[in-house]
């Protein structure tokens, strides 16, 4: 019976055993298979699931960061940034945050690593029951935002078959996840996850996100206000407090109910919480907030170069940039150019007592001036580009009103809402006068203070570096050092006279008659001192046939100005366009004892981990000797101390307590262009001031001579400089020689009176007029 029970069962166990081994057949093939596939993705086999992040990038991860601009005194004026983020430590993040964060994305953070089985199979049950679950673990949604895995870079050829590379790229996430989790602390995902998350309206990171939505930082979070960000995660916009306050409300509310479910706030603390209001500080931080935003706008385009040439993206690599800009040297200079800019807009309005300013030569208004201008522009390009020929449809466009935001001085946000149409808000905005500023010290040629224009926002052409227009009389120190620098003396003497010069150019014969700018002639001979202080087109004239006017271009291009300059017999009255900037540069090399010093704006750069990346350096060369560089600050002083001196008007600012000035005006001979370079014993100042056209400008000298315009601004700068002890800057002399002067020199010098009355004054200048025996 045993033998026969044993032939009956013996097909069972056969059976059963064939069963078993098929299911370890497939296990193990299914097994194989899916080792294959995770090697195949892990690897990118072929090329068909498209790279994964390699070991170097896990362990270095480099998220988008802004790189960051400092001043000379330790101040953030300024980012770079396509994603505007700035990372925190953990330590950073206040325990309120780090719990809403957990209960609401991850609650069993600390437990998985990198992958959440429970919940994934939570989430494949919701799905047959019609319920949409997230499965994603923090870690696996760090290595999405930290390494693009859905982007199209990281995919390969079966990444572009639908349905398909969403499984490529949840394997991708898991695989990073587990390695991210086995080579950082639960700490530093956290912390990595929150620096690198989109918050919406501009802010990536949670520190620009706290500043943005409530003006704090991460560790001064309440818990109502770590509630509304990390409810922000799940959809940016959606749930934005700025957009959309009542979901933003209910998701806050959300996440407390969560952090009560887990144990992290008491059920009643939650309750009273969810009670409140939504309490927003909002502000999106832009790349024209702050100050200095002209300067930021120049060391930008430098910087591109510089990022290109040696392998940085400025955009992305969180660089720290260490300017020379002295952010309370910047903030007095943007203060005086709007004081000047409000009071002179004032006068140039009334001027024009409701006329449009751009006239020709005959002061006749120019026709069409506006139409002209608009079709110059960028709106006007699109508009063709949409309506093509058809000028009826555009001209209705630029004729149809709307409301918008436009510049104003009526007011301290200085914009206010019209309704305007495009062509009435070009005509607005040409009728304000621009201008630019920029303060250097001359012995470093570090760049203190940069004031490209009136407002960034709604003006963005730069005035200082950008823009190059004709100096004027400022141009007149390049014929006189030039003269100085080949024999001739601040004492020697010329007759004012009216003069006619012969020249040929390009064998064209041609004559040149200047005239002086009161149309007046002395008849007298008059020193090269008094000449340029006074500012006489006669004498600058014939100096500069004497000397050649291609030696003073030559000059001119060796103390710096590097713009074209044309060769004429007019090249000292300042008819070719040069900018601020240069005429900066150019000057600082008088006090800066001959040496031309390179204008500077940056000392160095670091990398996002602070390392130093590269150091700056001056660049100096003697360019004059010292006797000469010497000669022209006695030069410069001539527009103060010379009876009828250009620059007299600074005697109305409070500069003088044994203060010695040198200062040279400028006015081009229809007024466009006013200007004023000022020299104090350790910074230079350039001033320019003008119309956006040059046809745009007052009518008469005595509203638009540069010591009218330009002056003024270095006046009322100058004055905070003194006043603002924390700065450093005293009222002195000029530095003196250090070589000996190598003759006499017999000028003789008529005080003006307003400095009479102080002998302090009056014992400085007899004892500058005695140096190295001049008399």
């Amino acid at each position: 019976m045993p033998k026969e029970q044993e032939i009956v069962q013996e097909p069972k166990t056969s059976a059963a055993k064939k069963v078993v081994s098929f299911v370890w057949k497939v296990f193990f093939l299914g097994l194989t298979v899916l080792v294959l596939y995770l090697l195949s993705v892990e690897h990118n086999l072929l090329y068909l699931f498209g790279a994964s992040p390699s070991l170097d990038r896990l362990e270095n991860p480099r998220s988008d960061q802004a790189s960051e601009l400092y001043t000379a005194d330790g101040q953030l004026i300024g980012k770079y940034f396509r994603e505007n983020r700035s990372p925190v430590s953990y330590k950073s993040l206040s325990p309120q945050l780090v719990q809403a964060l957990v209960a609401t994305e991850d609650i069993r953070f600390y437990e998985h690593a990198g992958i959440d089985l429970e919940a994934i199979l939570s989430a494949v049950y919701g799905s047959f029951k019609g319920e949409a679950r997230g499965a994603s673990t923090i870690t696996q949604q760090l290595a999405k935002n930290l390494y693009k895995t859905r982007t199209d870079d990281s995919k390969g050829v079966l990444g572009h078959i639908p349905g398909v590379n969403i499984v490529i790229s949840k394997t991708k996430e898991w695989l990073t996840a587990i390695k991210l989790e086995q080579r950082y602390t639960k700490e530093e995902i956290l912390t990595m996850y929150l620096n690198t998350v989109d918050f919406g309206s501009n802010s990536f990171g949670i520190k620009v996100a706290s500043k943005t939505f409530f003006n704090t930082s991460p560790d001064s979070l309440k818990t109502e206000q770590a509630a509304v960000l990390v409810g922000l995660l799940k959809a940016p916009t959606y749930y934005s407090p700025r957009f959309n306050p009542k979901n933003a409300t209910r998701r806050r509310n959300v996440v407390l109910g969560q952090m009560v479910k887990y144990g992290y706030l008491p059920k009643a603390e939650a309750d009273s919480l969810s009670q409140l209001p939504l309490v927003l500080d909002y502000s999106v931080e832009n790349h024209y907030d702050g100050p200095a935003t002209y300067f930021r706008g120049a060391v930008a385009d430098y910087l591109q170069e510089w990022c290109k040439e040696n392998g940085y993206d400025l955009y992305r690599d969180g660089l720290k940039v260490y300017t020379t800009i002295d952010s309370r040297m910047q903030a007095h200079a943007e203060a005086a150019m709007e004081e000047q800019m409000r009071k002179l807009q004032r006068r140039f309005d009334n001027h024009w007592q409701g006329k449009n300013p751009w006239v020709d030569e005959k002061n006749k208004e120019i026709p069409g001036f506006i139409e002209d201008a608009i079709k110059r522009t960028a709106y006007y390009r699109r508009l063709k580009k949409k309506y093509g020929v058809d000028t009826a449809a555009i001209k209705k466009e630029l004729n149809r009103p709307r409301e918008m935001k436009v510049f104003t001085w009526e007011n301290d946000s200085l914009e206010k809402t019209v309704t305007m149409s495009p062509l009435d808000s070009l005509a607005y905005y040409k009728h304000f006068l621009h201008g630019g500023m920029m303060t250097m010290d001359p012995f470093t040629g570090h760049i203190k203070a940069w004031v490209g224009g009136i407002n960034y926002k709604y003006f963005k052409y730069d005035h200082v570096k950008q823009a190059r227009r004709q100096p004027g009389s400022t141009f007149k120190p390049f014929v006189y050092v030039a003269a100085i620098d080949n024999g001739y003396s601040p004492c020697d003497k010329i007759v004012d006279k009216r003069i006619t010069i012969n020249y040929v150019e390009k064998g064209e014969k041609k004559s040149w008659s200047p005239t002086n700018a009161d149309w007046e002639y002395t008849g007298a001979p008059m020193t090269l001192r008094r000449a340029m202080g006074k500012s006489v087109n006669s004498v600058t004239a014939q100096l500069t046939e004497r000397v050649g006017w291609e030696t003073v271009v030559q000059y001119a291009h060796k103390l710096g100005i590097e713009s074209p300059l044309e060769s004429v017999p007019s090249i000292g009255l300042g008819p070719s366009d040069v900018s601020v900037f240069e005429m900066v540069g150019a000057y600082s090399t008088f006090p800066n004892h001959g040496f031309h010093t390179e204008p500077m704006f940056i000392t160095r750069i670091e990398d996002r981990n602070g390392n130093l990346v590269h150091q700056f350096t001056p660049k100096q060369k003697k360019v004059l000797s010292e006797e000469t560089a010497f000669l022209m600050m006695h030069m410069l002083k001539g527009g103060m101390e010379e009876p009828g001196g250009t620059s007299q008007a600074l005697w109305e600012y409070d500069l003088w307590k044994g203060n010695e000035i040198g200062g040279k005006t400028g006015t081009t001979s229809n007024h466009s262009d006013g200007w004023f370079m000022g020299v104090t014993n350790n910074l230079v100042t350039g001033v320019w001031v003008g119309g956006e056209d040059r046809s745009i400008h007052f009518r008469t000298s005595q509203l638009g001579e540069g010591s009218k315009t330009a002056l003024p601004v270095f006046g009322l700068y100058m004055e905070r400089i003194y006043k603002d002890q924390d700065l450093g800057y005293t009222m002195g002399r000029f530095p003196g020689p250090t070589v000996k002067i190598s003759k006499k020199y017999n000028c003789t010098t008529v005080l003006p009176k307003q400095i009479m009355p102080d002998s302090t004054a009056l014992d400085s200048v007899l004892e500058l007029l005695n140096v190295g025996d001049i008399l």
